[in-house]
């Protein structure tokens, strides 16, 4: 298996490249060097500010658990971003710097990443992520919060569709998933120690983190990594260097939880959805049924990898956008120039001959 090219979340192994490639070896062990200046230079951090409007802690009333937001935008229907595992809140940031144009964003450190800090940092139960993602709402917005799209990646994505499940949120007008299917993800759990523990663990510089994240293969997009990656870091004293921020190695006990009866929920969710995939092969029985009932609509991104709003974040942008005008969603809906409204169902009818 080649390790060079395995993201940092455990569904990320639905995107490996073949095998047969050989590994980059210049990182296929820890860097024991500073990076060169011209390395610095191209990896170097960018900072969050350049994306997002204002970052904000959110307390939860009684428990120790702080949750880091990232916002953007002023107006509009709130496009509630949530990251896969191993990623953060900033893993939108190119894409929010779009989105804010027509919208609202806010895009959540899920517990054990970012800058988020909680009690327990490895309870990554689906019961509790969906609870912290309702925590925060209930805090920003009290008991009126505004038209909310849910767009969960990876991991978030099972939390996004098992929120919409519950049908409890009733301000939910959309449901975008992002790169994330039943099937496959079952099917993948059993590889995913391996793939864990096939990354490079060590970094001797954000700049490095950065390098081998693009080079690797899990990012495609230099800015953005250059964005996002830092937040997924922390220096480690004892070692002096960077490791990873989120433990995904120690939360195997909750993997099944994230995606089991995943497609069954998404499709019994009654608010409009939308299944954006980096590939055509990853459909199950469910959603293909579901898909030819036209229950969803699914969009294939070319050219991307797992993190599809990273990889290509412009266009990310444009078909949040273009799935919230089409919905109407939002009090007066969003206008986009030159989008046609869909006709009603009875006037697309070809007429009996």
């Amino acid at each position: 298996m080649d390790s060079s090219n395995l993201g940092s979340v455990p569904e990320d192994e639905q995107h490996r490249q073949d095998s047969s490639k050989p590994a980059v070896s210049a990182f296929a062990s820890r860097p024991d060097r500073p990076p060169t200046k011209s390395s610095s230079e191209k990896y170097s951090p960018l900072d969050w500010s350049g994306y997002f409007d204002r970052e904000e802690d959110v307390c939860i009333p009684d428990l120790n658990d702080v949750f880091h937001l990232y916002m953007a935008g002023t107006e509009g229907p709130v496009v509630f971003c949530l990251h896969g595992g191993g990623y953060s809140g900033l893993s939108f940031a190119l894409s929010a710097c779009k989105i804010k144009e027509k919208a609202r964003v806010v895009a959540m450190d899920l517990r054990g990443h970012g800058k988020s800090t909680s009690e327990n940092d490895l309870d990554l139960s689906i019961e509790t992520m969906c609870n912290d993602v309702f925590a925060v709402l209930k805090a920003l917005y009290g008991d009126s919060p505004p038209a909310i799209v849910l767009v969960g990646h990876s991991m978030g994505g099972s939390v996004a569709v098992h929120i919409a499940a519950k049908k409890t949120l009733r301000s939910l007008a959309g449901l975008v998933v992002v790169d994330v299917v039943e099937g496959t993800a079952m099917a993948s759990l059993v590889h995913m120690q391996k793939i864990l523990s096939g990354r490079l663990q060590h970094f001797s510089s954000i700049e490095k983190a950065i390098e081998w994240s693009v080079r690797g293969g899990s990012l495609r997009n230099i800015d953005s990594a250059r964005v996002s990656i830092p937040t997924t870091l922390k220096y480690d004293d004892s070692k002096k260097c960077y490791v990873y921020r989120a433990r995904l190695e120690e939360t195997e006990q909750y993997w099944r939880g994230w995606y089991e009866g995943l497609s069954e929920k998404f499709l019994s969710s009654s608010v409009p959805k939308l299944l954006l995939l980096a590939g055509t092969d990853r459909l199950d029985r469910a959603l293909t049924i579901g898909q030819m009932q036209g229950k969803f609509q699914m969009v294939v991104v070319r050219h991307t990898g797992h993190a599809i709003q990273e990889d290509v974040p412009d266009e990310f942008a444009a078909l949040i956008l273009n799935f919230i005008a089409r919905n109407r969603i939002g009090p007066h809906g969003v206008e986009i120039p030159g989008l046609a409204r869909p006709r009603p169902a009875q006037a697309q009818a070809e007429p009996k001959s």
